[in-house]
């Protein structure tokens, strides 16, 4: 499946460039959307539904994690595959983001194009699965 739109989440401009500028290089197509924590993300969501969503863990305002609780609650119905990406190598971090269906990855930074080989796979997954 072709990647249409990708929200990135990241509190860090320079991890948003890198994001940016890797799926630029995998599809000058794709149409990025940002958010610099999970509150600002959650405001995005509302507007507009991506195909993917790439979203760090640790941020101020609304963490990764909380992102992910009101993001169930808020879009049971219909929701964008969600894959990790963060500088966290912890497991315990890794289990708990897993746990959530609609988790389909976890990638630790940076981004790269064979996460997004990987993202896209899991987008063509999901498609036809549904």
């Amino acid at each position: 499946m072709k990647i249409g739109s990708i929200l990135t989440v990241d509190d860090d401009e320079n991890d948003l460039f890198v994001c940016s500028y890797t799926i630029r290089r995998f599809d000058p197509q794709i149409i990025i959307l940002k958010a610099m924590n999970g509150l600002e993300a959650l405001t995005v969501l509302r507007q507009t539904t991506p195909d993917a969503i790439i979203l760090d863990i640790n941020m101020p305002v609304m963490n990764g994690f909380e992102f992910l609780e009101h993001y169930l609650q808020d879009f049971g119905t219909h929701m964008p595959v969600v894959a990790m990406l963060t500088s966290s190598h912890h497991a315990s971090d890794r289990e708990r983001a897993m746990r959530y269906g609609f988790v389909k990855s976890y990638f630790e930074k940076p981004l790269t194009s064979e996460n997004l080989r990987q993202l896209a796979t899991l987008l063509d997954t999901a498609k036809n699965r549904a």
